[in-house]
């Protein structure tokens, strides 16, 4: 399988792969086929770990990601009207920071090489705001800034269930490029077992 269009796709976030990730600009711009291979690549023990962390077949998971994708490629080239604009913002932001952590992000982030691209993904895609983030829309924690260009959420720092929430932002900007990664890791990971 190639893996061209969806390096190209995410080459638009080289800068922030780069910089926030830590991923070598090289890497950035190969993205998609080194999360790939580097999977493809995994230990027998290792994937036979992943494989029995769920009850839940991969192949099954992947058909669920290639059906989200699908409705989302539906979505984008129709007129939606507002309340389907806000369905699909729900939608993807479950998929991208509550399904797919618990299905894919966690077990790769243990089982993979310390400064892979994959693991370095893993855990930026499972810590700091975006974890953040995950729990506010798992926890419903969140709205529309009054603008529509940003999402307000709430959000614990730590872990510590007696910590008060705190009032976040994240810009649309910054929000397509969390979904986007999220979606390549998991598409790439799931195709390669």
């Amino acid at each position: 399988m190639t893996w061209t269009k969806l390096d190209e796709q995410m080459s638009a976030w080289s800068a922030r792969l780069v910089s926030e990730v830590k991923v070598s600009d090289a890497d950035s711009r190969k993205f998609a086929t080194i999360i790939a291979r580097e999977v493809r690549f995994l230990p027998a023990l290792a994937k036979a770990e992943i494989l029995d962390a769920s009850p839940v077949r991969l192949g099954d998971r992947l058909q669920e990601l290639q059906a989200f994708q699908g409705w989302m490629d539906i979505v984008r080239r129709s007129a939606p009207s507002a309340f389907v604009v806000r369905a699909q913002v729900f939608t993807q932001n479950y998929i991208s920071f509550v399904y797919l952590p618990e299905a894919c992000f966690r077990i790769l982030s243990k089982l993979t090489p310390s400064g892979s691209c994959t693991r370095k993904c893993t855990r930026f895609l499972s810590n700091g705001r975006v974890r953040m983030f995950r729990n506010a829309i798992a926890h419903a924690n969140w709205s529309y800034r009054g603008d529509f260009n940003a999402i307000v959420y709430w959000a614990r720092k730590g872990a510590d269930p007696q910590e008060n929430l705190e009032r976040f932002e994240v810009a649309q900007e910054e929000l397509s490029f969390w979904q986007s990664l999220s979606r390549c890791v998991a598409y790439a990971a799931f195709s390669n077992f």
